[in-house]
Protein backbone atom coordinates (compact mmCIF):
# COMPACT_ATOMS: atom_id res chain seq x y z
CA UNK A 1 0.00 0.00 0.00
CA UNK A 2 1.36 3.40 -1.05
CA UNK A 3 0.94 6.10 1.59
CA UNK A 4 0.49 9.64 0.24
CA UNK A 5 2.74 11.28 2.85
CA UNK A 6 2.68 14.78 1.26
CA UNK A 7 -1.12 14.81 1.42
CA UNK A 8 -1.12 13.57 5.03
CA UNK A 9 1.43 16.24 5.99
CA UNK A 10 -0.63 19.00 4.33
CA UNK A 11 -3.75 17.86 6.21
CA UNK A 12 -1.90 17.76 9.53
CA UNK A 13 -0.28 21.17 9.06
CA UNK A 14 -3.38 23.03 7.93
CA UNK A 15 -5.65 21.09 10.29
CA UNK A 16 -3.57 21.86 13.38
CA UNK A 17 -3.09 25.47 12.26
CA UNK A 18 -6.83 25.92 11.72
CA UNK A 19 -7.69 24.49 15.15
CA UNK A 20 -5.15 26.75 16.85
CA UNK A 21 -6.28 29.85 14.91
CA UNK A 22 -9.95 29.11 15.57
CA UNK A 23 -9.24 28.85 19.29
CA UNK A 24 -7.30 32.14 19.28
CA UNK A 25 -10.09 34.00 17.45
CA UNK A 26 -13.13 32.44 19.13
CA UNK A 27 -12.54 30.50 22.35
CA UNK A 28 -9.35 31.85 23.92
CA UNK A 29 -10.70 35.31 24.89
CA UNK A 30 -13.75 34.04 26.87
CA UNK A 31 -11.49 31.46 28.49
CA UNK A 32 -9.03 34.14 29.58
CA UNK A 33 -11.89 36.27 30.88
CA UNK A 34 -13.18 33.34 32.94
CA UNK A 35 -9.68 32.78 34.38
CA UNK A 36 -9.41 36.47 35.29
CA UNK A 37 -12.77 36.27 37.06
CA UNK A 38 -11.63 33.21 39.00
CA UNK A 39 -8.43 35.00 40.00
CA UNK A 40 -10.54 37.82 41.40
CA UNK A 41 -12.81 35.30 43.16
CA UNK A 42 -9.84 33.54 44.76
CA UNK A 43 -7.35 36.32 45.69
CA UNK A 44 -4.69 33.89 46.96
CA UNK A 45 -4.84 31.75 43.79
CA UNK A 46 -1.09 32.15 43.25
CA UNK A 47 -0.07 31.10 46.77
CA UNK A 48 1.07 27.50 46.58
CA UNK A 49 -0.82 25.17 48.93
CA UNK A 50 -3.48 27.72 49.88
CA UNK A 51 -7.20 26.92 49.86
CA UNK A 52 -7.75 29.59 47.17
CA UNK A 53 -5.07 28.02 44.98
CA UNK A 54 -6.71 24.59 45.21
CA UNK A 55 -10.21 25.93 44.52
CA UNK A 56 -8.85 28.08 41.68
CA UNK A 57 -7.14 25.08 40.03
CA UNK A 58 -10.31 22.99 40.35
CA UNK A 59 -12.48 25.74 38.88
CA UNK A 60 -10.11 26.31 35.98
CA UNK A 61 -10.05 22.61 35.14
CA UNK A 62 -13.86 22.53 35.17
CA UNK A 63 -14.72 25.73 33.32
CA UNK A 64 -11.69 27.37 31.68
CA UNK A 65 -9.18 24.67 30.82
CA UNK A 66 -7.73 24.65 27.32
CA UNK A 67 -9.17 21.70 25.33
CA UNK A 68 -6.70 18.88 24.75
CA UNK A 69 -7.08 19.12 20.95
CA UNK A 70 -6.11 22.80 21.08
CA UNK A 71 -3.11 22.04 23.26
CA UNK A 72 -1.91 19.38 20.83
CA UNK A 73 -2.51 21.64 17.82
CA UNK A 74 -0.59 24.52 19.42
CA UNK A 75 2.31 22.22 20.35
CA UNK A 76 2.62 20.32 17.06
CA UNK A 77 1.82 23.02 14.51
CA UNK A 78 5.27 24.76 14.58
CA UNK A 79 7.07 21.41 14.22
CA UNK A 80 4.77 20.18 11.46
CA UNK A 81 5.04 23.52 9.64
CA UNK A 82 8.84 23.39 9.75
CA UNK A 83 8.86 19.82 8.40
CA UNK A 84 6.34 20.82 5.74
CA UNK A 85 8.45 23.75 4.49
CA UNK A 86 11.71 21.78 4.61
CA UNK A 87 10.32 18.69 2.89
CA UNK A 88 8.14 20.46 0.34
CA UNK A 89 10.42 23.25 -0.84
CA UNK A 90 14.01 22.61 0.26
CA UNK A 91 15.29 19.06 0.84
CA UNK A 92 13.80 15.61 1.25
CA UNK A 93 15.46 12.29 2.21
CA UNK A 94 14.96 9.27 -0.05
CA UNK A 95 16.03 5.64 0.24
CA UNK A 96 17.26 3.70 -2.78
CA UNK A 97 14.98 0.64 -3.05
CA UNK A 98 16.44 -1.16 -6.10
CA UNK A 99 19.66 -1.81 -7.99
CA UNK A 100 18.67 0.14 -11.11
CA UNK A 101 21.23 2.88 -10.40
CA UNK A 102 24.19 0.60 -9.58
CA UNK A 103 27.11 1.37 -9.46
CA UNK A 104 26.29 5.03 -8.74
CA UNK A 105 23.72 4.24 -6.06
CA UNK A 106 23.31 0.99 -4.15
CA UNK A 107 20.30 -0.56 -2.46
CA UNK A 108 20.12 0.94 1.02
CA UNK A 109 21.72 4.28 0.18
CA UNK A 110 19.95 7.22 1.78
CA UNK A 111 20.17 10.28 -0.39
CA UNK A 112 19.23 13.95 -0.15
CA UNK A 113 16.96 15.41 -2.83
CA UNK A 114 17.11 19.11 -3.68
CA UNK A 115 13.45 20.14 -4.08
CA UNK A 116 14.07 23.61 -5.52
CA UNK A 117 16.75 22.88 -8.15
CA UNK A 118 14.11 22.50 -10.87
CA UNK A 119 11.67 25.09 -9.52
CA UNK A 120 9.42 25.33 -6.48
CA UNK A 121 6.39 23.08 -6.78
CA UNK A 122 3.21 23.08 -4.76
CA UNK A 123 2.89 19.95 -2.61
CA UNK A 124 0.19 17.44 -3.64
CA UNK A 125 -0.79 19.54 -6.71
CA UNK A 126 2.81 19.38 -8.08
CA UNK A 127 2.29 22.50 -10.21
CA UNK A 128 5.31 24.78 -10.57
CA UNK A 129 4.97 27.96 -8.52
CA UNK A 130 8.41 29.49 -9.11
CA UNK A 131 10.66 28.60 -12.07
CA UNK A 132 14.32 28.25 -11.07
CA UNK A 133 16.06 25.75 -13.33
CA UNK A 134 15.58 22.80 -15.67
CA UNK A 135 17.00 19.25 -15.60
CA UNK A 136 20.18 18.78 -17.61
CA UNK A 137 21.67 15.71 -19.24
CA UNK A 138 23.54 13.69 -16.66
CA UNK A 139 21.48 14.84 -13.67
CA UNK A 140 20.21 12.17 -11.28
CA UNK A 141 16.54 13.02 -10.87
CA UNK A 142 13.74 11.87 -8.58
CA UNK A 143 10.27 11.87 -10.15
CA UNK A 144 6.93 10.12 -10.47
CA UNK A 145 6.93 7.76 -13.47
CA UNK A 146 4.08 8.19 -15.99
CA UNK A 147 2.69 4.67 -15.43
CA UNK A 148 1.87 5.46 -11.79
CA UNK A 149 2.03 8.60 -9.69
CA UNK A 150 2.39 7.57 -6.06
CA UNK A 151 5.93 6.15 -5.80
CA UNK A 152 9.17 8.04 -6.29
CA UNK A 153 11.58 6.73 -8.93
CA UNK A 154 15.20 7.76 -9.40
CA UNK A 155 17.08 7.60 -12.72
CA UNK A 156 19.54 9.64 -14.75
CA UNK A 157 18.44 12.27 -17.25
CA UNK A 158 19.58 10.98 -20.64
CA UNK A 159 17.60 13.25 -22.93
CA UNK A 160 16.06 16.70 -22.61
CA UNK A 161 13.29 18.13 -24.83
CA UNK A 162 14.19 17.92 -28.51
CA UNK A 163 17.03 15.39 -28.10
CA UNK A 164 17.27 12.34 -30.34
CA UNK A 165 18.30 9.40 -28.15
CA UNK A 166 19.60 6.16 -29.63
CA UNK A 167 20.96 2.96 -28.10
CA UNK A 168 22.94 0.65 -30.36
CA UNK A 169 24.80 -2.44 -29.12
CA UNK A 170 24.77 -0.89 -25.64
CA UNK A 171 26.33 2.33 -26.90
CA UNK A 172 24.32 5.44 -26.01
CA UNK A 173 24.05 8.18 -28.65
CA UNK A 174 22.66 11.68 -28.13
CA UNK A 175 21.73 13.64 -31.26
CA UNK A 176 23.70 11.18 -33.36
CA UNK A 177 26.92 11.43 -31.34
CA UNK A 178 28.19 8.53 -29.21
CA UNK A 179 28.40 9.43 -25.54
CA UNK A 180 32.08 9.22 -24.45
CA UNK A 181 32.71 6.11 -22.37
CA UNK A 182 35.79 4.42 -20.89
CA UNK A 183 35.58 0.86 -19.58
CA UNK A 184 37.12 0.28 -16.16
CA UNK A 185 36.89 -3.54 -16.22
CA UNK A 186 36.45 -4.54 -19.84
CA UNK A 187 36.78 -8.31 -19.27
CA UNK A 188 34.13 -8.74 -16.58
CA UNK A 189 30.56 -9.91 -17.08
CA UNK A 190 29.27 -6.76 -15.35
CA UNK A 191 31.27 -4.14 -17.18
CA UNK A 192 31.60 -0.80 -15.40
CA UNK A 193 32.35 2.29 -17.42
CA UNK A 194 32.89 6.00 -16.91
CA UNK A 195 30.41 7.88 -19.10
CA UNK A 196 30.18 11.61 -19.81
CA UNK A 197 26.71 12.95 -20.55
CA UNK A 198 27.33 16.38 -19.11
CA UNK A 199 30.30 18.20 -17.66
CA UNK A 200 30.82 15.53 -14.97
CA UNK A 201 31.56 11.87 -15.69
CA UNK A 202 29.47 9.21 -13.97
CA UNK A 203 29.64 5.44 -13.61
CA UNK A 204 27.39 3.05 -15.52
CA UNK A 205 27.17 -0.72 -15.82
CA UNK A 206 26.09 -3.28 -18.40
CA UNK A 207 25.62 -7.04 -18.29
CA UNK A 208 27.64 -8.38 -21.22
CA UNK A 209 25.56 -11.58 -21.31
CA UNK A 210 22.25 -9.85 -21.89
CA UNK A 211 21.14 -8.67 -25.34
CA UNK A 212 21.04 -4.98 -26.17
CA UNK A 213 17.62 -3.34 -26.19
CA UNK A 214 18.23 -1.04 -29.16
CA UNK A 215 15.94 1.93 -29.80
CA UNK A 216 15.73 5.46 -31.18
CA UNK A 217 13.41 8.10 -29.77
CA UNK A 218 12.97 11.87 -29.91
CA UNK A 219 12.23 13.54 -26.56
CA UNK A 220 8.92 15.40 -26.61
CA UNK A 221 8.58 19.05 -25.52
CA UNK A 222 8.25 19.34 -21.75
CA UNK A 223 9.47 15.76 -21.21
CA UNK A 224 12.66 13.96 -20.18
CA UNK A 225 14.07 10.57 -21.15
CA UNK A 226 15.33 8.66 -18.11
CA UNK A 227 17.57 5.59 -17.82
CA UNK A 228 19.13 3.75 -14.91
CA UNK A 229 22.92 3.53 -14.69
CA UNK A 230 22.50 -0.26 -14.40
CA UNK A 231 21.51 -0.33 -18.05
CA UNK A 232 20.48 -4.01 -18.29
CA UNK A 233 18.57 -4.06 -15.01
CA UNK A 234 16.42 -0.95 -14.98
CA UNK A 235 12.75 -0.21 -15.60
CA UNK A 236 12.89 3.26 -17.11
CA UNK A 237 11.79 5.36 -20.07
CA UNK A 238 12.51 2.42 -22.34
CA UNK A 239 9.62 0.63 -20.62
CA UNK A 240 7.10 3.23 -19.44
CA UNK A 241 7.92 6.28 -21.54
CA UNK A 242 9.11 9.85 -21.07
CA UNK A 243 8.64 11.84 -17.85
CA UNK A 244 6.61 15.08 -18.06
CA UNK A 245 7.79 18.17 -16.18
CA UNK A 246 4.78 18.08 -13.85
CA UNK A 247 6.01 14.78 -12.37
CA UNK A 248 9.48 16.05 -11.38
CA UNK A 249 10.27 15.86 -7.65
CA UNK A 250 13.85 17.12 -7.45
CA UNK A 251 17.55 16.57 -8.04
CA UNK A 252 19.48 13.91 -6.11
CA UNK A 253 22.58 15.62 -4.78
CA UNK A 254 24.23 13.55 -2.04
CA UNK A 255 24.43 10.22 -0.19
CA UNK A 256 24.23 10.81 3.56
CA UNK A 257 23.96 7.23 4.89
CA UNK A 258 23.88 3.59 3.84
CA UNK A 259 21.54 1.25 5.72
CA UNK A 260 20.61 -1.85 3.76
CA UNK A 261 18.32 -3.65 6.23
CA UNK A 262 16.75 -2.89 9.59
CA UNK A 263 18.93 -5.52 11.28
CA UNK A 264 22.17 -4.22 9.76
CA UNK A 265 24.36 -1.43 11.13
CA UNK A 266 24.14 1.95 9.34
CA UNK A 267 27.31 2.92 7.50
CA UNK A 268 28.67 6.30 6.47
CA UNK A 269 31.41 5.02 4.16
CA UNK A 270 29.48 6.04 1.06
CA UNK A 271 28.73 9.61 2.17
CA UNK A 272 29.42 12.09 -0.61
CA UNK A 273 28.08 14.04 -3.57
CA UNK A 274 26.27 12.22 -6.39
CA UNK A 275 27.81 12.48 -9.88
Amino acid sequence: MNIDFPLILVILVFGSGFIWLLDVLVAARPRRARIAALQAQFPRWDVSGSADAKRFAESVSQTAEEPAIVEYARSFFPVLAAVFILRSFLFEPFQIPSSSMVPTLEVGDYILVNKYAYGLRLPVLRSEAVSIGKPERGDVMVFFPPHQNKTYYIKRVIGVPGDKISYRSKQLLVNGKPVPRDWLNADARFRVGSESLGETAHLMQIDSRRPSRDFTVVVKPGHYFMMGDNRDNSSDSRVWGQVPEKDIVGKAIAIWMHWETFLSIPSFDRVGWID
